[in-house]
């Protein structure tokens, strides 16, 4: 295993916790803010992982992903995923219960699309600012989704690199309407009462496994692929 490789595994692991702290982060403040105080009493609006790990989902899973091909093994096409433990609410805290749930549901993917930005306005100004910038950007940038590059990609362009990738497979993957994942919330108040009771019996089971698992890899490369795609098209008309 060459050095590069591993380096580009450590920061895809720290970066993966670092987002899922935030994404978690990001639903206990929008709680709190919108009357529900349960997360924010446990300690939940913070950036220290021990209060957000769940040992599949933040360790077991992206640690497969992740290091899983230098043994052979590949999960989810190399697109990093992970989910951490569950943001406690009380939704009859809120005002307005249907709204303000559907906020704080949106609060995680969105602090997910919060962190591409910003580690694309760190590409965007190393390549206008520094010598070689954009060269160096791009061969980062093709770096973290695993092409050969001709040359060592610069760390700090890598480190962004990586969070746009993993950042956008997090805002996606969560967004699908998978019990337990954000995207169910979301489905489940638009769902007549009948219907919510059968969705309800979904989650948790082995069936929203089996189709995060699988349905999960298969939407996450029709999206991430054209998003990607855009993104190195800026990167590359700065």
């Amino acid at each position: 295993m060459s050095q590069t490789v591993l380096i580009k595994d450590i920061f895809e692991f720290v970066l993966l916790l670092f987002s899922l702290c935030v994404h978690e982060s990001a639903h206990a403040w929008t709680a709190s803010l919108l009357g529900d105080h349960t997360a924010r009493l446990e300690g939940r609006i913070t950036l220290n992982p021990t209060y957000h790990i769940d040992p599949i989902g933040t360790l077991l899973v992206p640690a497969l992903i992740i290091f899983g091909p230098l043994f052979g093994f590949t999960l989810f096409s190399g697109f990093i995923i992970g989910w951490a433990k569950p943001t406690p609410i009380i939704t009859r805290n809120f005002r307005k219960i249907i709204r303000d749930e559907n906020l704080v549901t949106l609060a995680g993917p969105a602090s997910n699309i919060l962190l591409v930005l910003i580690a694309f306005a760190i590409l965007a100004a190393m390549a206008l600012f520094m010598p070689n910038g954009q060269h160096m950007v791009m061969n980062s940038f093709l770096a973290s989704l695993g092409a050969h590059v001709s040359a060592v990609p610069q760390p700090v362009a890598l480190l962004c690199s990586l969070a746009i990738l993993i950042n956008l497979s997090l805002f996606f993957f969560n967004l699908l309407p998978i019990p337990p994942l954000d995207g169910s919330h979301i489905l489940r108040n638009m769902l007549p009462y009948g219907a919510v009771q059968v969705y309800d019996r979904i989650g948790g089971g082995w069936l929203s496994w089996i189709l995060m698992f699988v349905l999960g890899g298969i939407i996450l490369s029709l999206f991430m692929g054209p998003t990607l795609a855009l993104v190195f098209a800026a990167l590359q008309h700065l």
